[in-house]
């Protein structure tokens, strides 16, 4: 097995290359994965990417995004709905079972469905008005109902929705779940099958409760997806791009890697990067730093 076997980069880490270059990149890398945000198969249509993907060889290992199931009113629950449908058609069709879930903030601030991270996203400000205020709790319960309006359809179609934990700090724009405990709680009602969870390090690795929590997820079955980047110091001024090369920032990687491990993982691990000083590099460059940085500070604690 290759050394770099399990390694996908997302193409968020190199947001600005085009999904053949991102395609090309990763070939040329020796990997044999890559993780898509929808934004880049939007750029050339599903049917070409489909076409494009399979003609790297590369294998999908999840397609990034659905989630924003937080709307208050029926029109925004029912967008919500079929966004999600159609990220799930998009994810099966270029071969990945997983689906990342971003669940969405309080719904007076939440970011738009469907919108991209670090640049051409919408927050509410500049997006159609929604209401809900800014009931958290009422905002959880909607995604979980809106979570299982979803399951019958995900396995219909043999694709997983990953609920994503992510770093308190979005929980008013873009994720009311902050904790991988909170995220197996939602989870609990559905099969595995149908409902997993990603352990993202930059999201998590502050959580006085991770060990115990990603234990219990690799005893239930839910581990979709390990992905992986730093958290930096000092915080950028728009947050969403404080993340880093491993090794650039404050989280232990040896640890978290070991318990991952621990927990039965041995699926692939994703590198996503959003940090406007990365996007601005050259995309070689940035993939030989991940690969260099993988090797030394993630793989050997993979098991």
């Amino acid at each position: 097995m290759s050394a770099f076997e399990r390694l996908s980069i997302n193409t968020a880490t190199i947001k600005k290359a085009s999904l053949a270059e991102a395609l090309d990149l990763s070939v040329a890398a020796g990997l044999s994965h890559i993780g898509l945000w929808r934004d880049k198969v939007a750029e050339v249509g599903l049917d070409m990417a489909v076409e494009m993907v399979k003609a790297s060889g590369l294998q999908v290992s999840s397609l990034c995004r659905g989630g924003f199931l937080t709307a208050a009113d029926g029109p925004g629950q029912a967008a919500a709905l079929a966004d999600n449908k159609a990220a799930i058609l998009e994810a099966k069709a270029l071969g990945t079972t997983e689906i990342i879930m971003v669940v969405g903030g309080l719904p007076d601030f939440s970011v738009a469905p469907g919108a991209v991270d670090g640049g051409g996203g919408k927050g509410a400000a500049d997006s159609a008005v929604q209401t809900g205020g800014k009931d958290l709790v009422l905002a959880r319960h909607r995604v979980a109902d809106r979570l299982a309006e979803l399951v019958p359809f995900a396995l219909e179609h043999g694709v997983r929705l990953v609920l994503e934990a992510l770093h308190p700090m979005y929980a008013a724009d873009r994720a009311v779940l902050s904790t991988l405990g909170q995220a197996l709680d939602l989870a609990a009602p559905h099969p595995a099958a149908a409902v997993g969870v990603v352990v993202d390090t930059f999201h998590v690795w502050w959580d006085p409760s991770l060990r115990e929590q990603i234990a219990r997820a690799g005893a239930e079955g839910r581990i979709a997806s390990y992905q992986v980047c730093d958290f930096n110091l000092p915080i950028a001024a728009d947050a969403l791009l404080s993340r880093g090369f491993m090794g650039d920032g404050v989280i232990d990687f040896a640890s978290i890697g070991r318990w991952v491990a621990e927990a039965g993982y041995d699926g692939i691990v994703e590198v996503e990067i959003f940090n406007e000083d990365i996007w601005n590099l050259p995309y070689a460059e940035v993939m030989d730093t991940v690969k260099a940085r993988y090797a030394e500070l993630v793989a050997p604690h993979l098991g």
